[in-house]
């Protein structure tokens, strides 16, 4: 079965309270404008996930809820371990999926989305704030995600990314 899975990195975070946490920064007004134009572009584009694992971050939650008007009606998770978001726990999580889901999303924070992304792909990508890299492979289950370079690099949206052309 064709599976796809789409890797976010959170929207543009705000630095203007310096008394919160990391984990509590929440996005600027750039960030909570390219959430909902990256769901648009992702709607229009076709991807609907039916499974989303969020880290529990404020700027991922936010942007999680900038997307989702846009997203259709999936189950959606918030995680602690998305936190840090290595490899090895966004596979662990996505390969809890239910096999009857298509097409899955987490969302979550670099340096661990962008190598998720091209060590998944077998090709270098860089997520900057609020890019979603677009996976696709053929594969039975959930459980399989890996192995390295078994995904194809179908998009990479971006805030950038032109509505007029989809």
């Amino acid at each position: 079965m064709k599976r796809t899975l789409m890797i976010m990195r959170h929207a543009k975070s705000s630095w203007d309270n310096s008394a919160l946490s990391d984990h509590e920064r929440p996005l600027n007004a750039r960030g909570r404008r390219a959430a909902p134009h990256v769901g648009l572009c992702l709607q229009g584009l076709g991807y609907q996930p039916e499974r989303v694992f969020v880290s529990d971050s404020m700027r991922t939650s936010e942007t999680w809820f900038g997307l989702s008007p846009y997203m259709g009606l999936p189950k959606v998770s918030f995680h602690q371990r998305l936190y840090g978001g290595e490899l090895d726990d966004i596979c662990q999580l996505v390969s809890q999926a239910d096999d009857s889901a298509a097409s899955v999303m987490v969302i979550g924070h670099n340096p661990g989305f962008s190598i998720a992304s091209s060590v998944l792909s077998g090709t270098m990508v860089e997520l900057k704030t609020a890019y979603v890299a677009v996976l696709t492979a053929e594969i039975d289950g959930w459980a399989e995600i890996g192995p390295a370079g078994a995904w194809t690099l179908e998009d990479l949206i971006t805030p950038k990314t032109d509505l007029t052309l989809l």
